[in-house]
């Protein structure tokens, strides 16, 4: 293991071993010309690069007043307030709070939801097609009386349960929503910069089950002339449809249709009540067939580990031995609190045991369905894509900074409740790829070479191989060996050589806004030789001269937060830590994936600084301490 000095980090240049200029010789077609790339140097080592070498930040999950959720709670911010903040601008927000982010984000999909999408400012415009209507008019009147929340409850749960008033729904094929998705794309088109800023056009299929989320946000990789072909999909019926299947049906029929290119983000599922990641058969009882899982395989590369409705990676329930597997979780119940939460829906729900489930179905049916890289985004209702701690704005409009809003219920039924200090400062997705543009970005997507954190812009990297070494881990490029030697986060290792357990290159540096680094870990699934799957977490490179107890476990780092006030400091911990590690309880005959989860120290929590500058006391059961984190994509071992 290897780290440095608190100073030195302060020290490296623009060419630390994380970043490389952004102009590339010739972008290469396959791993040969990587390879190439990286042995025919010159003595410049950055001459001649073709490999991805600067990680870009983004959202790929925001809403706007478009949205007729996000309309309702109260986001008066449409799509040009969203861009512009984005890019890192100051805006006024919907409750007149001046805001501005510490860092520009480098991407942004504005994914409002389909359905209906448009609807909502035209109720607030007073639309004289909506006060027409009885119902319309009585919503008009509430919003325009300031019981905006009120009428959001009552659009979503009428529009869920199919009992929305048919004159105020906006189907595909009408004009308000046609018009409401030439606006979205000629925003995204508007506000897309290549190379500087890429304004991806993408939208959220919203279906709900039984008020279980299954949720997916759709992403364009081209520009609006092939994206305004085609209105985007729905759940209303008889085009529309609340089953993953129809999607995809549809994600294909535009590329067949257009020649464009376009993928699927699975939403967050710790609200689907176990339906997100079936093993067996989907909630409509239909059985896994070599259709699901090749149809799912294709489309949905990509899945929202973390966001504001809480932490999805895993839960101490299905990893009882991971002492960092109870982060975030919102476990009450489906997305509208409805039908209250069980144990056993809890498998169907979380990344680690997706994965796991992946590996079980690949060995019966040949194709993993749950092959999925790691992202994190904010599914953010208020048009702002805040995730930092001490700059957190809030699920929807109705929950920006305020001295209430930590104990105000975030949600509430009979079932249970969410309170509003639950909400998750989270997150973001870190994308590695070799330019900042659409094309570059979606690639990078599609083959997984991302990871997710909780908000912490901390840089991650992540290589396997067969031939990794100690000594690599002493070499400040370590991509140009990665590259070399093995293939990155999102990639596959396979015909595992005679005798060889395979090795990985991790490195890890802090935001250099945030907390140092407690640890990384190697997260390890695998199907053993009964059939049954295993995990086993490995702590490979920490901070400070801590050493591992008898039972194998690493003391904690230690914590340094004054939650009175709000701070922190940086004397625990490391900058930077890099290793290389090499699997000791390998078999080469099972099934297997690896991906990286790096720990921050603790730092104050985003209701720390409500409750400092708001000067509110709150009680034991709230948070007050995180530990920030990123999840990389795993890379696979196939016999």
């Amino acid at each position: 293991m290897k780290s440095i000095s608190q100073l030195s980090v302060f020290a490296l240049s623009l060419s630390f071993y994380f970043l490389a200029p952004q102009a590339y010789a010739q972008v290469p077609t396959d791993e040969g010309d990587i390879s190439k790339s990286v042995n025919e140097k010159s003595y410049s080592p950055y001459a001649g690069r073709n490999f991805p070498a600067t990680v870009y930040w983004g959202d790929t999950h925001l809403h706007t007043d478009i949205s007729m959720d996000a309309g309702a709670f109260g986001n008066r911010l449409g799509l040009e307030e969203a861009y512009r903040f984005a890019k890192g601008e100051e805006i006024t927000t919907s409750n007149k709070m001046k805001i501005r982010l510490s860092k520009p984000l480098d991407f942004l999909v504005i994914a409002d939801h389909s359905d209906n999408m448009g609807f909502f400012p035209d109720l607030l415009a007073g639309a004289p097609h909506i006060l027409s209507d009885p119902t319309g008019k009585d919503w008009y009147n509430r919003v325009m009386a300031g019981e905006g929340v009120g009428v959001a409850l009552e659009l979503i749960g009428k529009f869920s349960q199919g009992e929305f008033p048919e004159a105020l729904v906006y189907t595909p094929d009408s004009k308000p929503y046609k018009d409401s998705w030439t606006k979205t794309v000629k925003a995204a088109e508007q506000f897309n910069e290549p190379g500087t800023f890429t304004a991806f056009i993408g939208y959220e299929w919203t279906s709900l089950v039984k008020g279980a989320n299954m949720h997916r946000v759709v992403v364009y990789r081209d520009g609006g002339g092939k994206a305004i072909q085609m209105v985007p999909y729905t759940t209303i019926p008889p085009t529309g449809s609340t089953n993953p299947r129809d999607l995809w049906k549809w994600l294909e029929h535009f590329e067949s249709e257009t020649g464009g290119d376009v993928l699927a983000i699975a939403h967050n599922g710790n609200l689907s009540n176990g339906i997100m990641f079936p093993l067996e058969a989907q909630y409509d009882g239909k059985p896994l067939d070599k259709a699901y899982v090749q149809q799912r395989s294709r489309w949905e590369p990509l899945y929202e580990a973390t966001q504001i409705k809480g932490d999805g990676e895993t839960h101490s329930f299905l990893s009882p031995n991971d002492e960092f597997a109870n982060y975030e979780t919102w476990d009450i119940g489906n997305l509208d609190v409805s039908e209250a939460k069980t144990n056993d829906m809890l498998a169907g729900e979380y990344a680690r045991e997706a994965l796991k489930r992946g590996l079980i179905i690949e060995g019966k049916m040949g194709i993993n369905p749950y092959k999925f890289g790691m992202i994190g985004s904010t599914d953010s209702h208020t048009s702002l894509a805040t995730t930092q701690e001490d700059n957190f704005f809030g699920k929807h409009s109705g929950a920006e900074p305020s001295a209430e809003r930590m104990m105000h219920p975030f949600m509430k039924t009979d079932k249970g409740v969410i309170m509003g200090w639950q909400m998750v400062a989270s997150g973001l997705a870190a994308v590695w790829a070799r330019e900042n543009t659409r094309e570059a970005l979606f690639d990078a997507m599609e083959r997984r070479e991302v990871y997710a954190t909780t908000g912490s812009r901390m840089l991650v990297r992540f290589f396997g191989g067969w031939d990794f070494t100690e000594e690599d881990a002493n070499n400040r490029l370590p991509a140009d060996i990665g590259y070399m030697k093995g293939v990155p986060m999102g990639g596959d290792l396979t015909n595992a050589p005679s005798g060889k357990a395979p090795s990985f290159l991790v490195a890890a540096q802090k935001d250099a806004l945030g907390g140092n680094l407690d640890r990384i870990q190697i997260i390890k699934g695998w199907q053993d030789n009964s059939g049954n799957t295993q995990e086993k977490v490995y702590d490979v490179a920490w901070g400070g001269d801590r050493k591992p107890g008898k039972d194998g476990k690493l003391p904690a780092v230690g914590n340094t937060v004054d939650v009175e006030n709000a701070t922190w400091t940086n004397t625990i911990g490391a900058p930077e830590l890099i290793t290389v590690w090499t699997d000791p309880d390998f078999d080469a005959g099972q099934r297997a994936f690896y991906y990286v989860r790096v720990l921050e120290i603790p730092t104050p929590r985003w209701t720390s600084y409500d409750a400092k500058y708001f000067d509110v006391k709150v009680g034991d059961e709230v948070d007050m301490i995180t530990q920030d984190r990123a999840y990389t994509s795993p890379i696979w071992y196939t016999p």
